[in-house]
């Protein structure tokens, strides 16, 4: 039997083209706000752990959801702010990266503001 377990990253490429890129950071930004902690305006491995289930990741151990907020941690506080989080994304399916990085930041910018 086939493993029938998608990733979200595996929708990710056939949301950018149904989205366009506007409209994929804007779900982006959706599902960062889904995931955070309203109190801190960031994911926390607690807020991960918390809302997981969401997204189909309540499976994931504490190891593996701490593994995750650790790799897109890109300036080691040890949370995810909205960049993180949609670079993150983003990364996870590289080819997706298409145009220059100010466009993304511009998207981020007006989006997820």
């Amino acid at each position: 039997m086939a493993n029938s377990s998608i990733s979200f990253q595996d929708f990710l490429p056939s949301m950018a083209e149904r989205l366009g890129s506007e409209g994929l950071m804007e779900e982006l930004c959706k599902g960062f706000n889904l995931l955070m902690d309203p109190r801190k305006g960031v994911i926390t491995f607690d807020s991960l752990k918390r809302n997981a289930g969401a997204f189909g990741l309540d499976g994931l151990t504490d190891d593996e959801l701490a593994g995750m907020v650790k790799e897109g941690d890109l300036d080691g506080d040890g949370t995810l702010d909205r960049n993180e989080f949609c670079v993150l994304m983003v990364r996870l399916s590289p080819e997706l990266i298409s145009g220059p990085q100010a466009a993304i930041d511009e998207v981020l910018a007006r989006f997820c503001a």
